[in-house]
């Protein structure tokens, strides 16, 4: 990442030989712990070789030194990346048509518009223009994903209106800096999709959940904003409706872009896919042809080319995150290390929240947010399956860490990219970011030991299921997919004491017959139905109580059960004296063997 910062002045030649030292140290732990291989991927890593080129490479690695034979093949790469699974995903369409969007939106005078109408409604209030700073980035960073256009567009924006209007300048850089990834908790946020693909959950129930904890961390960040405008005295305007409702009336169409995703999406007029094709049509066109701010033949081929760039570059990386996980998951590894951390004591789940919080974080600074995503999942849902974990729970943290991870020193991207858009020093943006990581912080910090916030607007969802379920007499499984990470989709498991209680195995208790008491076990022979069956063969009907058990037969028994002879007639029908007795086998007479001949 490094790579990005242009001013090469700032780069000292003992800072040089520090990085390339850590760099050593690093690469001889991977070899100590992971062996040769290991540590040459790690080290063309840190040296800053593609992303892709990375994991595809690890992949194709691991495969071909595969301790079974058959499965040293390079063919494992390619099936699983085209694979329905990954390439007919609707997601994989979606981000290159929401990048164009933003890319759209970004080269026009969309920011210009967004800042205006936010400053008409906001301006008033204390910290009013650094509130808008939050929204209007949010609302960027929903459809780019966190891939620094927000501080491009919005932050370059508004940095000299911020310092204008008298924000110091380690606030407003901090803030500017920050705002790069706020937007990712909110509905129709491109890492939310992605998460939602990998998972198997119901993106528009994934889009439901993330409401609450993301207007939770909006409005953290805005109380800060407010403190702060208290404590510099930064001067507030007045109020003006008739700017307001001039202001709204520019943005309209702008605004037409939410009602078009979520009225296409609410009414199934559209698919994900589908929706993110009309919503980039529907950009272009008001761009081009209503406000005029782009052109075909000027602008047109410059956005599409950098926009799709960057989503390839994103779809590339995904890819061969895909085919890394693959290998992960078909050699089990995340259950390995599941019992090597039970082993080790690790068996709280406030010490695994610990544990994961943790290594989330350092995944998503030395990653791109979808490869985090991507290669993080596989590795964590085991986990989070064993201690009972909540899917919206999970994915909340998992988008949280991505946003924390961004402008966390010392390796956040946003810190790189605001360094080049600024000309400062990334060192010096550690200082400035600190007190917004540390808001973000606090709100993971919520949101992991208060799981209740990531899934409070889906309990009416689960609890239909559940009542669906229960009229039709079969197991919540629906709820139970919503309730707590489940790893085999066709055998879902319960999630609460009372469910397991319920529904032992996950599976309907056995009923009990109507005239048995459910306490006590069954008092019928357990050969009844073989016994049964022998008599149905032996032509004698079903046993009556009281008969011999099957198996007891004598050999004179058989034999005239062969004979056909075994059913004696009732008292009453027929004298017992005027029934010829069975001659015993080996002593019939030739009379006898002509009776039988006979069938008499």
């Amino acid at each position: 990442m490094s790579a990005q910062v242009k001013d090469q002045d700032v780069v000292s030649p003992k800072a040089a030989r520090t990085a390339f030292g850590a760099i050593g140290g690093v690469v001889a732990l991977l070899g100590a712990f992971g062996g040769a291989l290991t540590a040459i991927v790690g080290a063309l890593a840190l040296l800053g070789a593609p992303l892709f080129a990375i994991m595809g490479g690890a992949a194709e690695l691991a495969w071909l030194t595969h301790p079974n034979a058959d499965q040293q093949v390079l063919r494992r790469l390619a099936s699983d990346v085209f694979g329905p699974y990954f390439a007919g995903s609707p997601i994989i369409t979606t981000i290159p048509l929401f990048t164009f969007v933003g890319y759209l939106m970004a080269e026009s005078k969309t920011p210009e518009r967004l800042v205006r109408a936010a400053t008409a409604w906001l301006g008033w209030m204390p910290g009013g223009l650094a509130i808008v700073c939050v929204i209007a980035s949010a609302i960027f960073t929903l459809f780019t994903g966190g891939s620094g256009v927000t501080i491009i567009a919005v932050g370059g924006l508004l940095l000299p209106a911020l310092r204008k209007s008298g924000y110091s300048e380690k606030f407003s850089l901090g803030l500017v800096t920050t705002g790069g990834s706020l937007g990712l908790l909110l509905p129709w946020a491109l890492p939310l999709l992605v998460y939602a693909m990998i998972t198997g959950l119901d993106f528009q129930l994934v889009n439901k959940a993330v409401l609450l904890p993301g207007v939770f961390v909006l409005a953290l960040l805005s109380a800060y904003c407010v403190y702060v405008g208290v404590k510099e005295k930064i001067p507030r305007q007045a109020f003006d409706v008739k700017e307001a409702l001039a202001a709204t009336w520019a943005f309209k169409w702008e605004m037409g872009v939410f009602v078009l995703l979520i009225v296409s999406i609410k009414t199934q007029l559209a698919g994900i896919d589908e929706a993110a094709g009309l919503i980039a049509a529907y950009t272009l066109g008001i761009e081009v042809w209503i406000y005029k701010d782009l052109t075909f033949k000027r602008d047109l081929v410059r956005i599409a080319r950098g926009s799709m760039a960057l989503a390839g570059a994103v779809i590339l990386i995904l890819a061969m995150a895909n085919a890394l996980v693959s290998y992960v998951g078909d050699e089990h590894l995340p259950n390995k290390v599941l019992d090597a951390m039970l082993n080790l004591g690790f068996d709280k789940t406030w010490q695994f929240l610990i544990v994961m919080n943790v290594f989330l974080l350092v995944l998503g600074m030395i990653m791109d947010g979808f490869s985090a995503i991507l290669v993080a999942v596989p590795l964590v849902l085991p986990f989070a399956s064993y201690f009972g974990l909540g899917p919206f729970h999970v994915a909340i943290m998992f988008v949280l860490n991505l946003e924390l991870a961004f402008s966390c020193p010392p390796l956040g991207l946003n810190l790189f990219i605001s360094s080049f858009r600024f000309n400062r020093p990334v060192i010096s943006l550690y200082r400035v970011a600190m007190p917004f990581v540390g808001l973000l912080a606090l709100a993971l910090l919520v949101v992991t030991y208060v799981p209740r916030i990531s899934n409070q607007l889906v309990l009416e969802d689960i609890e239909k299921w559940r009542a669906q379920a229960e009229k039709e007499n079969r197991v919540p499984s629906e709820a139970w997919f919503l309730e707590c990470v489940q790893l085999d989709r066709n055998n879902p498991k319960p999630c609460s004491d009372a469910d397991k209680a319920k529904y032992p195995n996950g599976q309907m208790p056995e009923v009990a017959a109507p005239d048995q008491d459910p306490g006590q076990p069954s008092t019928e022979p357990a050969n009844e139905d073989e016994d049964d069956l022998d008599a149905i063969i032996r032509g004698a009907g079903a046993p009556e109580a009281g008969a011999a058990p099957s198996g007891a037969e004598s050999e004179d028994d058989l034999l005239s059960a062969i004979k056909g002879v075994g059913d004696a007639p009732d008292a009453g029908e027929a004298d017992a004296e005027s029934v010829k007795p069975a001659p015993k086998m080996g002593q019939e007479t030739e009379d006898d063997l002509m009776d039988m001949i006979k069938g008499n």
